[in-house]
């Protein structure tokens, strides 16, 4: 596999593994290094990935294996949770939803942040999220489903407590 081919069948992934990689380890920092990594070695072994019958995936699962390590070597996971608790429901306010929703999936245990963020954000099907994560259809379709209802019942408390605060603060 010469350079161009490389560039085409490869770095193409880059964004996607970035994207994927900073889901796991948070920090743009060491998603940004996770992947260079990632490529740097895929580039190394660059005349063995023909054996690969998906490339993407091969690339995905590449990035979370080393984004695990990363967080086992680094403990990224214990400084980010330290860092950044969970802000309380009675500080946030509706108008910044999409920054709620965000922090919500990233206190998902996990199996069930990242078989969301594939699905939802980057719009993986089933069978391939399965692929990159090595679970099996099944337990994808559940894993997903019970994040989505884990989201779905903090939205719920998070926007009724906003209501009775608004409407109690009316009266």
């Amino acid at each position: 596999m010469n350079q161009e081919q490389f560039k085409n069948t490869v770095f193409v992934h880059k964004d996607k593994l970035f994207r994927f990689a900073k889901r796991i380890l948070v920090d743009d920092d060491e998603a940004f290094d996770a992947v260079q990594n990632v490529m740097m070695r895929l580039w190394q072994g660059k005349d063995k990935l023909y054996q690969y019958r998906n490339l993407e995936a091969f690339c995905m699962q590449s990035i979370k294996n080393e984004a695990l390590n990363r967080i086992k070597k680094a403990k990224v996971r214990t400084d980010f949770a330290e860092q950044h608790q969970i802000i309380s429901t009675t500080e946030n306010s509706v108008e910044n939803t999409k920054e709620i929703i965000l922090e919500m999936i990233n206190s998902l245990p996990e199996k069930q942040r990242l078989v969301m963020h594939l699905r939802d954000v980057e719009d993986y099907d089933i069978d391939e999220i399965g692929e990159v994560l090595e679970m099996g259809e099944s337990a994808v379709r559940l894993n997903l489903m019970r994040a989505r209802q884990k989201v779905k019942e903090q939205l719920t408390k998070l926007f009724d407590y906003e209501s009775f605060r608004i409407y109690s603060n009316k009266k």
